[in-house]
Protein backbone atom coordinates (compact mmCIF):
# COMPACT_ATOMS: atom_id res chain seq x y z
CA UNK A 1 0.00 0.00 0.00
CA UNK A 2 1.31 3.44 -0.94
CA UNK A 3 2.35 5.83 1.83
CA UNK A 4 1.24 9.40 1.21
CA UNK A 5 3.54 12.28 2.13
CA UNK A 6 2.42 15.91 2.05
CA UNK A 7 5.08 18.62 1.89
CA UNK A 8 3.05 21.76 2.42
CA UNK A 9 4.50 24.23 1.89
CA UNK A 10 7.75 23.62 0.06
CA UNK A 11 9.88 26.26 1.75
CA UNK A 12 12.73 28.34 0.30
CA UNK A 13 11.01 28.91 -3.03
CA UNK A 14 9.08 31.89 -4.38
CA UNK A 15 5.36 31.52 -3.65
CA UNK A 16 3.12 28.80 -2.24
CA UNK A 17 3.72 25.26 -3.52
CA UNK A 18 2.60 22.02 -1.96
CA UNK A 19 3.87 18.67 -3.17
CA UNK A 20 2.09 15.40 -2.51
CA UNK A 21 3.90 12.12 -3.18
CA UNK A 22 2.89 8.49 -2.88
CA UNK A 23 5.76 6.22 -1.82
CA UNK A 24 5.92 2.51 -2.60
CA UNK A 25 8.85 0.32 -1.52
CA UNK A 26 10.82 3.38 -0.43
CA UNK A 27 10.51 5.32 -3.71
CA UNK A 28 8.11 7.91 -5.06
CA UNK A 29 5.57 6.22 -7.32
CA UNK A 30 3.31 9.22 -8.02
CA UNK A 31 3.66 12.95 -7.43
CA UNK A 32 1.38 15.98 -7.56
CA UNK A 33 2.42 19.65 -7.65
CA UNK A 34 -0.19 21.93 -6.14
CA UNK A 35 -0.34 25.68 -6.71
CA UNK A 36 -2.60 26.77 -3.87
CA UNK A 37 -3.64 30.33 -4.69
CA UNK A 38 -5.28 32.33 -7.49
CA UNK A 39 -4.20 35.89 -8.35
CA UNK A 40 -5.94 36.76 -11.64
CA UNK A 41 -3.47 39.16 -13.25
CA UNK A 42 -4.86 38.35 -16.68
CA UNK A 43 -8.30 39.51 -15.57
CA UNK A 44 -6.87 42.63 -13.93
CA UNK A 45 -5.30 43.71 -17.24
CA UNK A 46 -8.46 43.53 -19.37
CA UNK A 47 -9.72 46.95 -20.39
CA UNK A 48 -6.59 48.81 -19.33
CA UNK A 49 -4.20 50.96 -21.35
CA UNK A 50 -1.60 48.69 -23.01
CA UNK A 51 1.17 50.79 -21.46
CA UNK A 52 0.01 49.67 -18.03
CA UNK A 53 0.95 46.08 -18.87
CA UNK A 54 4.73 46.22 -18.43
CA UNK A 55 4.30 47.79 -14.99
CA UNK A 56 1.43 45.62 -13.74
CA UNK A 57 2.90 42.33 -14.96
CA UNK A 58 6.19 43.07 -13.20
CA UNK A 59 4.20 42.78 -9.97
CA UNK A 60 3.62 39.11 -10.75
CA UNK A 61 7.02 38.47 -9.15
CA UNK A 62 9.57 40.40 -7.11
CA UNK A 63 12.43 38.06 -8.04
CA UNK A 64 12.07 38.12 -11.84
CA UNK A 65 10.06 41.30 -12.61
CA UNK A 66 12.52 42.28 -15.35
CA UNK A 67 11.53 39.29 -17.46
CA UNK A 68 7.81 40.02 -17.17
CA UNK A 69 8.41 43.63 -18.13
CA UNK A 70 10.55 42.44 -21.04
CA UNK A 71 7.93 39.99 -22.30
CA UNK A 72 5.27 42.68 -22.06
CA UNK A 73 7.17 45.30 -24.07
CA UNK A 74 8.13 42.68 -26.68
CA UNK A 75 4.44 41.83 -27.12
CA UNK A 76 3.59 45.53 -27.38
CA UNK A 77 6.37 46.20 -29.88
CA UNK A 78 5.02 43.46 -32.13
CA UNK A 79 1.53 44.97 -31.85
CA UNK A 80 2.85 48.50 -32.52
CA UNK A 81 5.19 47.47 -35.33
CA UNK A 82 8.37 48.91 -33.77
CA UNK A 83 11.81 47.71 -32.71
CA UNK A 84 14.22 49.24 -30.18
CA UNK A 85 17.38 51.00 -31.26
CA UNK A 86 20.86 49.66 -30.53
CA UNK A 87 21.32 51.34 -27.16
CA UNK A 88 17.85 50.23 -26.09
CA UNK A 89 18.60 46.62 -27.00
CA UNK A 90 21.92 46.61 -25.18
CA UNK A 91 20.61 48.29 -22.04
CA UNK A 92 17.78 45.77 -21.85
CA UNK A 93 20.31 42.95 -22.04
CA UNK A 94 22.35 44.53 -19.26
CA UNK A 95 19.32 44.93 -16.99
CA UNK A 96 18.13 41.38 -17.67
CA UNK A 97 21.67 40.02 -17.34
CA UNK A 98 22.09 41.58 -13.90
CA UNK A 99 18.73 40.09 -12.90
CA UNK A 100 19.95 36.64 -14.00
CA UNK A 101 23.04 36.99 -11.80
CA UNK A 102 21.14 37.92 -8.65
CA UNK A 103 18.52 35.24 -9.27
CA UNK A 104 21.04 32.43 -9.83
CA UNK A 105 23.11 33.44 -6.81
CA UNK A 106 20.12 33.59 -4.48
CA UNK A 107 18.82 30.27 -5.78
CA UNK A 108 21.99 28.34 -5.04
CA UNK A 109 23.14 29.92 -1.80
CA UNK A 110 19.93 31.01 -0.10
CA UNK A 111 17.35 28.56 -1.41
CA UNK A 112 19.09 25.30 -2.33
CA UNK A 113 22.55 25.08 -0.75
CA UNK A 114 20.93 25.02 2.69
CA UNK A 115 19.78 21.49 1.77
CA UNK A 116 23.41 20.37 1.62
CA UNK A 117 25.27 22.41 4.28
CA UNK A 118 25.92 20.90 7.71
CA UNK A 119 25.00 23.65 10.13
CA UNK A 120 26.77 21.87 13.00
CA UNK A 121 30.10 22.63 11.30
CA UNK A 122 29.83 26.28 12.30
CA UNK A 123 30.25 25.20 15.95
CA UNK A 124 33.82 24.16 15.04
CA UNK A 125 34.74 27.54 13.57
CA UNK A 126 37.67 29.21 15.35
CA UNK A 127 38.63 31.96 12.88
CA UNK A 128 38.45 35.75 13.01
CA UNK A 129 35.82 36.44 10.35
CA UNK A 130 33.33 38.80 12.06
CA UNK A 131 30.32 37.70 9.99
CA UNK A 132 30.99 34.02 10.67
CA UNK A 133 31.48 34.64 14.39
CA UNK A 134 28.22 36.57 14.52
CA UNK A 135 26.50 33.73 12.69
CA UNK A 136 28.09 31.19 15.05
CA UNK A 137 26.70 33.09 18.02
CA UNK A 138 23.25 33.13 16.42
CA UNK A 139 23.38 29.37 15.84
CA UNK A 140 24.21 28.87 19.50
CA UNK A 141 21.03 30.68 20.50
CA UNK A 142 18.90 28.71 18.04
CA UNK A 143 19.91 25.09 18.67
CA UNK A 144 17.77 24.59 21.74
CA UNK A 145 14.73 26.15 20.09
CA UNK A 146 15.20 25.02 16.52
CA UNK A 147 11.73 23.50 16.35
CA UNK A 148 10.15 26.89 17.06
CA UNK A 149 12.35 29.06 14.88
CA UNK A 150 10.44 29.04 11.57
CA UNK A 151 11.80 32.42 10.51
CA UNK A 152 15.42 31.35 10.61
CA UNK A 153 17.18 30.74 7.30
CA UNK A 154 18.52 27.36 8.35
CA UNK A 155 16.18 26.14 11.07
CA UNK A 156 14.02 24.16 11.33
CA UNK A 157 14.86 21.81 8.47
CA UNK A 158 14.81 18.15 7.57
CA UNK A 159 17.34 15.77 9.00
CA UNK A 160 19.52 14.10 6.42
CA UNK A 161 22.98 13.61 4.97
CA UNK A 162 24.94 16.83 4.66
CA UNK A 163 28.27 17.98 3.23
CA UNK A 164 31.25 16.27 4.87
CA UNK A 165 34.17 18.21 6.29
CA UNK A 166 34.27 21.24 8.55
CA UNK A 167 36.28 23.36 6.11
CA UNK A 168 33.91 22.72 3.19
CA UNK A 169 30.88 23.63 5.28
CA UNK A 170 32.51 26.74 6.77
CA UNK A 171 33.39 27.91 3.25
CA UNK A 172 29.84 27.33 2.06
CA UNK A 173 28.35 29.23 5.01
CA UNK A 174 30.78 32.11 4.48
CA UNK A 175 29.77 32.31 0.81
CA UNK A 176 26.10 32.13 1.85
CA UNK A 177 26.66 35.36 3.79
CA UNK A 178 28.75 36.93 1.03
CA UNK A 179 26.09 35.95 -1.49
CA UNK A 180 23.61 38.26 0.21
CA UNK A 181 25.87 41.20 -0.62
CA UNK A 182 26.44 39.93 -4.16
CA UNK A 183 22.72 39.75 -4.78
CA UNK A 184 22.30 43.34 -3.57
CA UNK A 185 25.22 44.38 -5.78
CA UNK A 186 23.54 42.86 -8.86
CA UNK A 187 20.35 44.78 -8.02
CA UNK A 188 22.32 48.02 -7.73
CA UNK A 189 24.05 47.31 -11.02
CA UNK A 190 20.75 46.80 -12.86
CA UNK A 191 19.14 49.81 -11.17
CA UNK A 192 21.67 52.12 -12.87
CA UNK A 193 19.70 51.63 -16.09
CA UNK A 194 16.41 50.31 -14.65
CA UNK A 195 15.68 53.34 -12.47
CA UNK A 196 14.98 51.01 -9.55
CA UNK A 197 14.68 47.34 -8.65
CA UNK A 198 12.67 45.33 -8.12
CA UNK A 199 10.13 46.45 -10.75
CA UNK A 200 11.91 48.37 -13.50
CA UNK A 201 10.70 51.94 -14.01
CA UNK A 202 12.55 52.65 -17.26
CA UNK A 203 11.32 49.76 -19.42
CA UNK A 204 9.02 50.93 -22.26
CA UNK A 205 8.11 49.74 -25.75
CA UNK A 206 10.93 50.86 -28.02
CA UNK A 207 13.72 50.59 -25.46
CA UNK A 208 14.37 52.19 -22.07
CA UNK A 209 13.96 55.75 -20.81
CA UNK A 210 17.26 55.96 -18.88
CA UNK A 211 20.11 57.88 -20.52
CA UNK A 212 23.36 56.08 -21.30
CA UNK A 213 26.28 57.94 -19.71
CA UNK A 214 29.95 57.19 -19.20
CA UNK A 215 29.39 57.39 -15.44
CA UNK A 216 26.75 54.65 -15.52
CA UNK A 217 28.90 52.50 -17.78
CA UNK A 218 31.87 52.84 -15.41
CA UNK A 219 29.76 52.11 -12.31
CA UNK A 220 28.11 49.06 -13.90
CA UNK A 221 31.52 47.78 -15.03
CA UNK A 222 33.06 48.11 -11.56
CA UNK A 223 30.23 46.19 -9.90
CA UNK A 224 30.19 43.59 -12.67
CA UNK A 225 33.91 42.95 -12.13
CA UNK A 226 33.25 42.16 -8.45
CA UNK A 227 30.37 39.86 -9.34
CA UNK A 228 32.41 38.01 -11.96
CA UNK A 229 35.13 37.47 -9.36
CA UNK A 230 32.60 36.01 -6.90
CA UNK A 231 31.15 33.70 -9.56
CA UNK A 232 34.57 32.38 -10.57
CA UNK A 233 36.17 32.02 -7.12
CA UNK A 234 33.10 31.06 -5.06
CA UNK A 235 29.92 30.12 -6.91
CA UNK A 236 31.38 27.72 -9.48
CA UNK A 237 33.75 25.98 -6.99
CA UNK A 238 30.95 25.66 -4.42
CA UNK A 239 28.67 23.98 -6.93
CA UNK A 240 31.51 21.62 -7.84
CA UNK A 241 32.07 20.87 -4.14
CA UNK A 242 28.41 20.05 -3.54
CA UNK A 243 28.29 17.98 -6.73
CA UNK A 244 31.32 15.98 -5.61
CA UNK A 245 29.77 15.40 -2.19
CA UNK A 246 26.40 14.26 -3.55
CA UNK A 247 27.08 12.26 -6.75
CA UNK A 248 23.82 10.33 -6.37
CA UNK A 249 21.90 13.46 -7.31
CA UNK A 250 23.23 13.17 -10.85
CA UNK A 251 21.02 10.07 -11.01
CA UNK A 252 18.01 11.59 -9.23
CA UNK A 253 15.52 14.14 -10.49
CA UNK A 254 15.52 13.21 -14.17
CA UNK A 255 12.60 15.10 -15.67
CA UNK A 256 10.46 14.57 -18.73
CA UNK A 257 13.50 14.49 -21.03
CA UNK A 258 12.11 17.21 -23.30
CA UNK A 259 13.54 20.74 -23.20
CA UNK A 260 12.32 24.08 -24.52
CA UNK A 261 13.78 27.59 -24.72
CA UNK A 262 12.50 30.75 -26.39
CA UNK A 263 16.01 32.21 -26.53
CA UNK A 264 17.53 34.91 -24.36
CA UNK A 265 19.31 38.26 -24.87
CA UNK A 266 18.61 39.89 -28.21
CA UNK A 267 21.56 40.25 -30.56
CA UNK A 268 19.45 42.04 -33.20
CA UNK A 269 16.89 44.82 -32.94
CA UNK A 270 14.05 42.61 -34.20
CA UNK A 271 14.90 39.91 -31.60
CA UNK A 272 15.46 37.31 -34.33
CA UNK A 273 19.03 36.55 -33.18
CA UNK A 274 19.72 35.78 -29.54
CA UNK A 275 22.82 35.06 -27.51
CA UNK A 276 21.21 31.92 -26.05
CA UNK A 277 19.19 30.50 -28.95
CA UNK A 278 15.63 29.26 -29.13
CA UNK A 279 14.96 25.59 -29.71
CA UNK A 280 13.49 22.36 -28.43
CA UNK A 281 15.07 19.02 -27.57
CA UNK A 282 12.75 16.04 -27.93
CA UNK A 283 14.06 12.51 -27.62
CA UNK A 284 17.61 13.83 -27.44
CA UNK A 285 17.37 15.61 -30.80
CA UNK A 286 17.52 19.38 -31.32
CA UNK A 287 14.75 20.97 -33.41
CA UNK A 288 13.51 24.45 -34.25
CA UNK A 289 11.02 26.02 -31.89
CA UNK A 290 7.53 26.74 -33.27
CA UNK A 291 5.38 28.91 -30.96
CA UNK A 292 2.24 27.73 -32.74
CA UNK A 293 2.67 24.32 -31.09
CA UNK A 294 1.98 25.61 -27.55
CA UNK A 295 -1.35 24.73 -25.95
CA UNK A 296 -2.67 24.58 -22.38
CA UNK A 297 -4.73 21.82 -20.77
CA UNK A 298 -6.88 22.40 -17.70
CA UNK A 299 -8.50 19.05 -16.83
CA UNK A 300 -6.69 18.95 -13.47
CA UNK A 301 -6.61 22.74 -12.96
CA UNK A 302 -9.13 24.89 -11.11
CA UNK A 303 -10.45 26.48 -14.30
CA UNK A 304 -13.56 25.88 -16.36
CA UNK A 305 -11.82 27.23 -19.46
CA UNK A 306 -11.65 25.05 -22.55
CA UNK A 307 -8.68 22.66 -22.76
CA UNK A 308 -6.10 22.54 -25.52
CA UNK A 309 -6.29 26.25 -26.38
CA UNK A 310 -3.33 28.18 -27.74
CA UNK A 311 -2.29 30.96 -25.33
CA UNK A 312 -3.47 33.67 -27.76
CA UNK A 313 -6.96 32.22 -27.41
CA UNK A 314 -6.52 31.34 -23.75
CA UNK A 315 -9.19 31.84 -21.12
CA UNK A 316 -8.94 32.53 -17.40
CA UNK A 317 -12.21 31.39 -15.86
CA UNK A 318 -11.58 30.22 -12.29
CA UNK A 319 -13.53 27.31 -10.85
CA UNK A 320 -12.46 26.61 -7.26
CA UNK A 321 -13.50 23.20 -6.00
CA UNK A 322 -13.55 21.66 -9.48
CA UNK A 323 -13.75 17.84 -9.23
CA UNK A 324 -10.43 16.02 -9.86
CA UNK A 325 -8.51 19.31 -10.06
CA UNK A 326 -5.61 19.83 -7.65
CA UNK A 327 -3.82 23.04 -8.66
CA UNK A 328 -4.25 26.60 -9.90
CA UNK A 329 -1.56 26.00 -12.55
CA UNK A 330 -2.57 25.15 -16.09
CA UNK A 331 -0.71 22.44 -18.02
CA UNK A 332 1.17 23.95 -20.99
CA UNK A 333 2.30 21.45 -23.60
CA UNK A 334 4.37 21.61 -26.78
CA UNK A 335 3.04 19.30 -29.49
CA UNK A 336 1.12 17.68 -26.67
CA UNK A 337 4.27 16.97 -24.62
CA UNK A 338 5.50 18.19 -21.25
CA UNK A 339 8.65 20.33 -21.61
CA UNK A 340 11.24 21.32 -19.03
CA UNK A 341 12.35 24.96 -19.17
CA UNK A 342 15.10 26.85 -17.35
CA UNK A 343 18.90 27.13 -17.30
CA UNK A 344 19.37 23.43 -18.05
CA UNK A 345 17.18 23.73 -21.15
CA UNK A 346 18.95 26.89 -22.34
CA UNK A 347 22.41 25.43 -21.81
CA UNK A 348 21.59 22.13 -23.51
CA UNK A 349 20.00 23.86 -26.50
CA UNK A 350 22.88 26.34 -26.82
CA UNK A 351 25.39 23.49 -26.49
CA UNK A 352 23.70 21.31 -29.09
CA UNK A 353 23.14 24.19 -31.51
CA UNK A 354 26.87 25.00 -31.54
CA UNK A 355 26.17 28.69 -32.30
CA UNK A 356 28.68 29.96 -29.72
CA UNK A 357 31.98 28.13 -29.14
CA UNK A 358 32.33 29.75 -25.70
CA UNK A 359 29.14 28.03 -24.52
CA UNK A 360 30.43 24.65 -25.68
CA UNK A 361 33.82 25.32 -24.09
CA UNK A 362 32.26 26.35 -20.74
CA UNK A 363 29.99 23.30 -20.65
CA UNK A 364 32.79 20.91 -21.62
CA UNK A 365 35.08 22.41 -18.99
CA UNK A 366 32.43 22.01 -16.29
CA UNK A 367 31.63 18.45 -17.30
CA UNK A 368 35.31 17.54 -17.31
CA UNK A 369 35.72 18.91 -13.80
CA UNK A 370 32.71 16.88 -12.67
CA UNK A 371 33.75 13.83 -14.68
CA UNK A 372 30.25 13.80 -16.19
CA UNK A 373 28.58 13.75 -19.61
CA UNK A 374 25.80 15.92 -21.02
CA UNK A 375 23.34 13.09 -20.23
CA UNK A 376 24.12 13.54 -16.52
CA UNK A 377 22.88 17.13 -16.67
CA UNK A 378 19.28 15.91 -16.81
CA UNK A 379 19.19 15.54 -13.03
CA UNK A 380 18.77 17.47 -9.81
CA UNK A 381 22.50 18.19 -9.53
CA UNK A 382 22.81 18.80 -13.26
CA UNK A 383 20.38 21.72 -12.96
CA UNK A 384 22.62 23.36 -10.35
CA UNK A 385 25.66 22.86 -12.57
CA UNK A 386 23.90 24.26 -15.65
CA UNK A 387 22.69 27.30 -13.70
CA UNK A 388 26.21 28.07 -12.44
CA UNK A 389 27.70 27.70 -15.93
CA UNK A 390 25.04 30.00 -17.35
CA UNK A 391 25.70 32.54 -14.60
CA UNK A 392 29.34 32.78 -15.66
CA UNK A 393 28.45 32.99 -19.35
CA UNK A 394 25.91 35.78 -18.83
CA UNK A 395 28.28 37.76 -16.58
CA UNK A 396 31.03 37.55 -19.20
CA UNK A 397 28.62 38.57 -21.93
CA UNK A 398 27.41 41.59 -19.94
CA UNK A 399 30.95 42.97 -20.14
CA UNK A 400 30.78 42.79 -23.94
CA UNK A 401 27.35 44.45 -24.15
CA UNK A 402 28.59 47.20 -21.85
CA UNK A 403 31.48 47.95 -24.22
CA UNK A 404 29.06 48.34 -27.13
CA UNK A 405 26.98 51.11 -25.54
CA UNK A 406 27.16 54.60 -27.07
CA UNK A 407 27.00 57.31 -24.39
CA UNK A 408 24.79 60.29 -25.17
CA UNK A 409 22.77 58.52 -27.86
CA UNK A 410 19.05 57.72 -27.37
CA UNK A 411 18.01 54.39 -25.84
CA UNK A 412 14.39 54.35 -27.07
CA UNK A 413 12.27 55.15 -30.13
CA UNK A 414 8.87 56.82 -30.51
CA UNK A 415 5.72 54.82 -31.12
CA UNK A 416 1.97 55.12 -31.56
CA UNK A 417 -0.52 52.74 -29.98
CA UNK A 418 -2.81 51.33 -32.72
CA UNK A 419 -6.56 51.07 -32.36
CA UNK A 420 -6.26 47.28 -32.59
CA UNK A 421 -3.42 44.81 -32.79
CA UNK A 422 -1.89 41.62 -31.45
CA UNK A 423 1.54 40.74 -30.17
CA UNK A 424 3.50 37.93 -28.58
CA UNK A 425 6.42 38.58 -26.27
CA UNK A 426 8.70 35.57 -25.84
CA UNK A 427 11.78 35.82 -23.65
CA UNK A 428 13.64 33.87 -20.98
CA UNK A 429 13.28 34.57 -17.28
CA UNK A 430 16.08 33.20 -15.09
CA UNK A 431 13.78 30.24 -14.36
CA UNK A 432 12.92 29.55 -18.01
CA UNK A 433 10.68 30.26 -21.00
CA UNK A 434 8.26 33.15 -20.46
CA UNK A 435 5.55 34.26 -22.88
CA UNK A 436 3.00 37.09 -22.87
CA UNK A 437 0.15 37.12 -25.41
CA UNK A 438 -1.57 40.49 -25.97
CA UNK A 439 -4.62 41.61 -27.96
CA UNK A 440 -5.65 45.28 -28.26
CA UNK A 441 -9.10 46.54 -29.25
CA UNK A 442 -10.24 50.17 -29.24
CA UNK A 443 -6.85 51.16 -27.77
CA UNK A 444 -7.41 48.97 -24.71
CA UNK A 445 -6.23 45.51 -23.69
CA UNK A 446 -8.85 43.05 -24.93
CA UNK A 447 -7.06 39.95 -23.68
CA UNK A 448 -3.78 39.10 -21.98
CA UNK A 449 -2.36 35.66 -21.26
CA UNK A 450 0.89 34.63 -19.57
CA UNK A 451 2.62 31.25 -19.66
CA UNK A 452 5.52 31.38 -17.23
CA UNK A 453 8.46 29.04 -16.51
CA UNK A 454 6.95 27.36 -13.47
CA UNK A 455 3.66 26.89 -15.31
CA UNK A 456 5.71 24.59 -17.56
CA UNK A 457 7.79 22.91 -14.86
CA UNK A 458 5.24 22.51 -12.06
CA UNK A 459 2.28 21.85 -14.33
CA UNK A 460 -0.22 19.18 -13.33
CA UNK A 461 -1.21 16.17 -15.37
CA UNK A 462 -2.51 17.09 -18.82
CA UNK A 463 -5.80 15.90 -20.29
CA UNK A 464 -4.13 12.62 -21.27
CA UNK A 465 -2.97 12.03 -17.70
CA UNK A 466 0.73 12.68 -18.36
CA UNK A 467 2.45 14.34 -15.36
CA UNK A 468 4.31 17.63 -15.56
CA UNK A 469 8.14 17.87 -15.51
CA UNK A 470 8.59 18.24 -11.72
CA UNK A 471 6.05 15.51 -11.07
CA UNK A 472 7.98 13.22 -13.42
CA UNK A 473 11.31 14.20 -11.84
CA UNK A 474 10.04 13.15 -8.41
CA UNK A 475 8.99 9.68 -9.57
CA UNK A 476 11.62 7.15 -8.53
CA UNK A 477 13.18 9.40 -5.89
CA UNK A 478 14.15 7.32 -2.82
CA UNK A 479 12.70 8.55 0.48
CA UNK A 480 14.76 7.31 3.43
CA UNK A 481 12.45 8.76 6.09
CA UNK A 482 8.84 9.64 5.34
CA UNK A 483 8.84 12.16 8.19
CA UNK A 484 11.95 13.88 6.75
CA UNK A 485 11.59 13.75 2.92
CA UNK A 486 14.66 15.85 2.19
CA UNK A 487 15.33 13.96 -1.06
CA UNK A 488 12.04 15.13 -2.57
CA UNK A 489 12.64 18.71 -1.43
CA UNK A 490 16.09 18.72 -3.08
CA UNK A 491 14.64 17.54 -6.39
CA UNK A 492 11.88 20.15 -6.37
CA UNK A 493 14.22 23.01 -5.44
CA UNK A 494 16.61 22.10 -8.26
CA UNK A 495 13.99 23.56 -10.64
CA UNK A 496 13.91 26.88 -8.72
CA UNK A 497 10.07 27.03 -8.69
CA UNK A 498 8.31 30.39 -8.63
CA UNK A 499 4.68 29.79 -7.75
CA UNK A 500 3.94 33.49 -7.48
CA UNK A 501 4.55 33.61 -11.25
CA UNK A 502 2.84 30.32 -12.04
CA UNK A 503 -0.46 31.27 -10.38
CA UNK A 504 -0.34 34.77 -11.91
Amino acid sequence: MAEKIEIDPITRIEGHLAVSVEVEEGRVARAFCKGEMFRGFELILKGRDPLDAQQITQRICGVCPVSHGMASVLAQEQAYGITPNENGRLVRNLILGANYLQSHIIHFYHLSAVDFIDLEAIAQYQGKDAALNEFKAWVGTQKASSVVAPGAPFLPRYAGDYLDGTDANITAIKHYLEGLRMRALAHQMAALFAGKLPHVASLVPGGVTERVTTQKIAAYGAMLQELRSFINRSYLPDVMSVAAGFPSYFKLGKGCGNFLAYGAFAESADNSRKYLPAGVVIGGRLAEFDPRQITEDVKYSYYQSASGLAPAAGQTVPRPGKPDAYTWLKAPRYKGMAMEVGPLSRILIAYLSGTDPEVRQAVDHGLNQLNRSTEDLDSAMGRHAARAIECKLVADQCARWLDQLKPGEPACVDFTIPRSGQGVGLCEAPRGALGHWLAIDDYKIASYQCVVPTTWNCSPKDDQGHPGPVEQALIGTPIANAAQPIEAARVVRSFDPCLACAVH
